[in-house]
């Protein structure tokens, strides 16, 4: 079967008419405030201040810093928090134990900390250290802050005061390994979440994460349900099975009875929620495992899709697959942007999800159909013994890819002729093809596997896009690299009969070599750049209105010997931790790299780009990348921008700019 559907909207509608009479979907954060992790329930990550602008950008002075190393037993490096300000009090998760932290938005002084030490159970979680974040309810008394842990318990902590509220669950604690429709042991139980909750009317829903599933040990994994709680008691309203029990909806799509043993299929990513249509959009991940689904044969559903469930419920309203049989771990990774266009002068209530393929699929989040034809396109199919990959797969119309899809000879770098001859030697080690290519079987007399672009990561990854409300532009971040999907035999490592590997090259054979960056020559990806990029597309025509190079080159590709003499445009940089924000005149990024500055000093920037243009208008000085997406707030008129940052020997810290 195929979910989805055919109907089809045409708009022609220009952003003219759109500013003409502005329809929001969501406001953005407004009131000063940032009370959620996306700016709204929206997520469009949009904030109506101006500030701070292209005048003063590159002039703001350093506010206040917060640190977090003594919040653990050591010191965290991966600070991917994005932190939330509501009546002049900035929440925040931090370090390695995962604590709860508020300060005063003004100064950054800590006003209270609460962590909770899971022992054995923290440890042996799936996802660890600070998290992304937490999430705000204004329940009409103090408000309560609530957070999941490493160990997947989900806490409510009084706003004001940063105590347990006694009355939820037990002792203010709810276990998340409970009540899940199947059993779990509950120090080991391979499952915990990263992403911060989100609430509404009174419910918080909770979405599941897993260990990266290329080489998983076993097919029999946790799956990954979504569930709906009382945010006052704490008690289970729903849960929403993301592989379908027998009797329910979709679960004809799992053949030989697969859905019984099969895991993942979690929401790790962000969720949205429509307030006026009581609706909670769930992007829901791929299934056990990444790279070989010869084990869960058939189009799977829920995995890699756009589900719309009823808030209050937990019932199905319409769903949308955009991957059907995922085995290239294209899995849905952040949230649905909750935008309204204008379509033949009438409002549609539009939700536009980002992919890792890069792919924009906007959909009416009323119903799920296409704004704009979505066409089942036949694709390559898989060799594997054992593996039947779907025939079609669905290929949006508009708008155009905002990321490079598919790979051939004309995507290898060419600065120089022997570059370009090492590169084209190099794949011929590979199977190459259009997007949706399937991995291949690794051997030494054969080929390596199949060379993948965008590269396991994305495209886009975690942090999404951003929307700005009076315009129609959508922003995200996105990245060029290439990977080989490659599987292997290793019975002794899972007892699935294929997972990610690669078979033992000869010695001494260092012509290519597979990292950060995917595969590459003496340090240089085989891609041409760019290598990161930020683009705007317009959503009332479908288009792309502009794309830049986002990030300096890096030290090692500008003073890389093979590439001397070459006058290197900007080639930006691979980083899947780059989170756009919207503002009423700028958007804004952080670099993502390390680069070394006129003056010699190693560093990195936040950025600051015309909205309209993509001209940039300022950076500002970080010693270190930032590791979070930025966000912004004002406190009596005046705005601050913050952003998490953290690198190798430098943990993970808060740091808020305002005009001096």
């Amino acid at each position: 079967m195929r979910s989805g559907v055919t109907h089809s909207i045409h708009v022609t509608i220009s952003i003219l008419t759109l500013l003409s009479g502005p329809l929001t979907a969501q406001d953005g954060a407004t009131g000063g405030n940032w009370p959620t992790y996306g700016g709204d329930l929206g997520h469009t990550r949009y904030a109506p201040l101006e500030g701070i602008n292209a005048d003063n950008f590159s002039d703001l002075e350093l506010a206040w810093r917060f640190r977090t190393e003594n919040l653990g037993p050591r010191p965290e490096f991966v600070f991917q928090s994005t932190p939330l300000v509501v009546d002049g009090v900035l929440y925040t998760t931090a370090g390695t134990r995962r604590a709860a932290v508020a300060l005063d938005a003004e100064t950054g002084e800590m006003l209270w900390v609460h962590r909770l030490n899971e022992g054995d159970r923290a440890e042996a979680s799936p996802r660890r250290l600070s998290g992304r974040g937490l999430t705000y309810w204004d329940d009409g008394a103090d408000g309560t802050i609530y957070y999941v842990t490493p160990g997947y318990r989900l806490i409510a902590l009084n706003a004001l005061t940063g105590r347990r509220v006694t009355n939820f669950g037990e002792n203010g604690m709810v276990d998340l390994k409970l009540e899940l429709d199947q059993e779990l042991d509950l120090v080991t139980g391979e499952i915990g979440l990263h992403a911060a909750p989100i609430i509404s009317n009174g419910i918080i829903v909770i979405g599941a994460a897993h260990l990266p599933g290329v080489a998983p040990r076993t097919k029999e994994k946790p799956k990954g349900h979504v569930r709906g709680y009382d945010a006052r008691t704490g008690e289970r309203r729903w849960i929403f099975h993301t592989i379908p029990d027998a009797d329910e909806y979709g679960n004809n799509t799992w053949l030989g009875d697969s859905w019984r043993y099969t895991g993942n299929t979690g929401v790790w990513g962000q969720m949205t929620i429509d307030e006026e249509l009581g609706y909670v959009y769930l992007p829901v991940e791929m299934p056990t495992g990444d790279l070989y689904g010869g084990h869960r044969p058939g189009d799977n559903l829920f995995s890699d899709s756009i589900v719309a469930l009823e808030l209050e419920t937990g019932n199905r309203v319409w769903h949308y697959q955009t991957i059907h049989h995922d085995v290239w771990d294209f899995d849905l990774p952040n949230a649905p942007i909750l935008v309204n266009i204008n379509v033949d002068g009438t409002s549609v209530k539009a939700l536009a999800q980002p992919s890792k393929q890069g792919f924009l699929y906007v959909l009416d989040r009323t119903n799920g159909e296409p704004i704009w034809p979505i066409e089942e396109r036949p694709v390559p199919q898989s060799d594997v013994p054992g593996e039947t990959t779907a025939p079609t797969q669905p290929f949006p119309t508009k708008p155009p890819p905002f990321e490079r899809q598919g790979f051939g000879i004309d995507d290898l770098i060419d600065f120089t002729p022997e570059l370009r001859q090492r590169a084209e030697e190099l794949v011929t080690n590979y199977r190459t093809g259009p997007l949706f290519t399937p991995p291949s079987i690794a051997t030494l007399d054969g080929t390596l596997g199949t060379l993948h672009l965008p590269g396991l990561t994305g495209g886009t990854n975690w942090p999404g896009g951003s929307f700005d409300p009076e315009t129609g532009i959508f922003y995200i971040y996105s990245k060029t690299e290439v990977h080989s999907l490659s599987l292997v035999r290793a019975p002794r490592r899972s007892n699935m009969d294929y997972i990610m590997g690669r078979p033992r090259r000869p010695a001494g054979d260092q012509n290519e070599r597979s990292g950060r960056g995917g595969l590459n020559i003496e340090g240089i990806t085989i891609v041409k750049p760019p290598w990161g990029r930020i683009t705007a597309i317009d959503l009332q025509r479908g288009e792309i209105l502009w794309q830049i190079a986002h990030g300096e080159t890096p030290d090692h590709i500008r003073n890389h010997p093979l590439l001397a003499g070459i006058d290197l445009p900007r080639t930006g940089v691979a980083n899947q931790r780059i989170g756009t924000l919207v503002t009423k005149t700028l958007v804004i990024a952080g670099d993502g790299g390390l680069f070394t500055d006129d003056d010699g000093t190693r560093r990195s920037a936040l950025r600051a780009y015309d909205k309209a243009t993509g001209k940039e208008l300022g950076s500002l000085p970080l010693p270190v990348p930032a590791t979070g997406s930025p966000m912004t707030y004002a406190i009596d008129g005046e705005q601050y921008l913050v952003v998490a940052i953290a690198g190798g020997g430098f943990p993970g810290e808060l740091w808020a700019f305002r005009v001096p």
